[in-house]
Order: structure tokens, then C-alpha cells, then sequence
């Protein structure tokens, strides 16, 4: 037993010697350049992963610093802001990119790093890409790069949804009376919200408030809550999704502003459609038809008005988020966790 043991062990070593020097040989065969060339590749892809992974962002301005001091009035950008501590667009905080590279990262190490190229290039340059768009276009929180920009979108733009929405104008509709007929001249109804303007009244009832719903409003307009459910396109998992009742009554003007993103288009589904009222976004002026949805890019300088008169009652639109279609469904996936509510 033990000679036979002696035996393999010795053929192994054999083979072995045999296996290293066909290596070396094949080695001494190869073109030398070609392996350095190969060589080098390697050490740069390795060096470039390792970079991607653990670089921090550049120490550009933080969001905070990128807006216009308040006013006595509390406007920046001409717009009044809430100062409410949960609102995403109108509290800032410094380190607001390192906490979303950081929440990126944290993405990335669950799932992938597959199809960030564009969120990871956007979140490192932030500083330098909002500072450096035109005044036309400046969303006040997050800027995705290489997304096609435009005031307006078409319908085709989010075909479904915005057919479906259409299809349902009466439901929305017939909700939003009911809502309506619970106002009176001493009182705000529960639920409204007033918003500040130079002007008149705007008025807005959320069933999605920056990410989270509002159980109370969601359960007075049951049937339009569902229809969130059946749109494939709406933003309801982070804080860039909004879907709400907005109103303006006569003699209102909301002050130019800019949205807070420019990776979602802002539906508005005409409710009530009074004359002389107008939606202007990038300088160009649209109105709202009643039963039909209007898309735009609210990080586009935009403002609205309803100068009609009194008897002609407020215009009412049904309003929601849906993602630009420019970005793809990874990204999506990815921007839901970066900026989930509360994160």
C-alpha cells in the first residue's frame, strides 16, 4: 500500500512539472506587447471600479447654497415657500449630496450598479449642473442629465395614462363637486390646503403628497385614488410624486417658480375650464381644456393665472406626476429608493 501510494504521489508530480512547463512555454510563445497591452487593461478596469465604489462626490455647493436668500416675504425664485420641515423643495439641508451619493451607494450595493451611469454622473455634478443651466430651466433639487427637455410634452408622451385619466374625467369630476359643495364663506374644509400667491386663492387637496398618501382626502374621493393604482407611469413611491385637486379662483396669479426635479412631467387633467386663464411655461402660454390633459416640465420656469371674472367660478385641474419617458425603468427603480420619503 505505502508503494503505491509513493507511486501516484511521484506520477502527480510529473503531471505538475509537466502542466508548469507547457505554462512557461506558452508564456515565452506569446507577443510581449500583446500582454502588456492586456495587462494594463486589467489594472485600469480594476482601478476603476474600485474608484467608482469608493469616491466621494466633489465638494461642489450643496443645494441649500444653490437658493436665492428669502425675502421679507419669504419668496426665492419668486415663489413662496412653506417652510415646512418635511417639504423636500422648501427645506434644504447642507451635505444634501453626500446623503444621496450615500443612498445611491447604498443601491448600488443591494442590487447593481447596472444602468447608474447617468444618476451617479448627476449627483457628483449637481452643484456645477444647476448653477449652470439657464435661468429658462432650473429644477431646485435634482437635475438628471442627458433627459430631452421641452416646456410642453405631447400626449403620446404617456399615451395610457393620459388616456386613462381622460376616460375617467367624469369620476374625478363628480368628486371633486362633492368635495366643493363642503365649502363656505367662514371655513376651509379639511383637507384643503392654501397655498401662498400675490393673488387671489390657490387651493389644493392631496390624495399624494410628495410620496405619501393622505389616507383622510384618499378616502373622500375613493374611486380617483384607485385610478392612481391603474397608471403605469405615475410617481406615488418618492418624494418627487404629487397627485392632487388644484384650484385657483378668479382674480389669481401664481408667481414664476420653478419644480423641484426634471425627471417627471406634471399632468394636468382640466376639471373646470373657465375663459381667460393660462398656464405659461418657458415663456410659452397654453390653456386647459376641460376633459383633456396637458403635459409639462415644471422645472421649466412656469406660472398660471385665472383672470376671469367671479361668475365664471375657479379653474380646477386634477393633477399628477408621472416619470419623464426618458428614463428608463432601472433608473426609475433606483431614484424611488434614493429619495423615498423620510430617507
Amino acid at each position: 500500500m505505502p508503494l503505491e501510494w509513493l507511486m501516484g504521489w511521484s506520477g502527480s508530480l510529473d503531471r505538475l512539472r509537466d502542466f508548469i512547463g507547457t505554462g512557461i512555454q506558452s508564456f515565452r510563445d506569446c507577443d510581449t506587447t500583446a500582454l502588456s497591452t492586456v495587462a494594463c487593461l486589467l489594472v485600469l478596469f480594476v482601478w476603476y471600479c474600485y474608484h467608482v465604489g469608493r469616491e466621494q462626490p466633489r465638494p461642489y455647493v450643496t443645494v441649500n447654497s444653490l437658493m436665492q436668500s428669502a425675502d421679507a416675504n419669504g419668496l426665492q425664485n419668486g415663489y413662496a415657500y412653506c417652510q415646512s420641515p418635511e417639504c423636500v423643495r422648501c427645506t434644504h439641508h447642507d451635505g444634501l449630496n453626500q446623503k444621496l451619493y450615500h443612498n445611491l451607494q447604498e443601491y448600488a450595493k443591494r442590487y447593481s450598479w447596472s444602468g447608474m451611469g447617468r444618476i451617479h454622473k448627476g449627483i457628483r455634478e449637481q452643484g456645477r449642473y444647476l448653477n449652470s443651466r439657464p435661468s429658462i430651466q432650473k429644477p431646485e433639487v435634482f437635475f438628471l442629465p442627458d433627459l430631452p427637455t421641452m416646456p410642453y410634452f405631447s400626449r403620446d408622451a404617456q399615451k395610457h395614462d393620459v388616456e386613462l385619466l381622460e376616460r375617467n374625467f367624469p369620476t374625478i369630476l363628480c368628486e371633486f363637486e362633492t368635495l366643493y359643495k363642503a365649502f363656505s364663506n367662514c371655513s376651509l374644509p379639511q383637507g384643503w390646503k392654501v397655498n401662498s400667491t400675490p393673488s387671489g386663492e390657490w387651493l389644493t387637496f392631496y390624495l399624494v403628497n410628495q410620496g405619501t398618501c393622505v389616507p383622510r382626502n384618499c378616502r373622500k374621493c375613493p374611486r380617483t385614488y384607485r385610478l392612481l393604482g391603474s397608471l403605469r407611469t405615475c410617481i406615488s413611491n418618492n418624494v418627487f410624486g404629487n397627485a392632487c385637486i388644484s384650484v385657483l379662483t378668479p382674480g389669481t396669479v401664481i408667481t414664476e417658480h420653478y419644480g423641484p426635479t426634471n425627471i417627471r412631467i406634471r399632468c394636468h387633467l382640466g376639471l373646470k375650464t373657465p375663459s381667460n386663464c393660462e398656464l405659461v411655461v418657458g415663456g410659452e402660454p397654453q390653456c386647459w381644456s376641460e376633459g383633456r390633459c396637458l403635459l409639462f416640465d415644471d422645472s421649466f420656469l412656469h406660472t398660471a393665472f385665472h383672470e376671469g371674472s367671479p361668475e365664471e367660478g375657479p379653474r380646477v385641474v386634477f393633477m399628477v406626476d408621472l416619470w419623464h419617458p426618458n428614463v428608463a425603468a432601472a433608473e426609475r427603480q433606483a431614484l424611488d429608493f434614493i429619495f423615498t420619503p423620510g430617507r
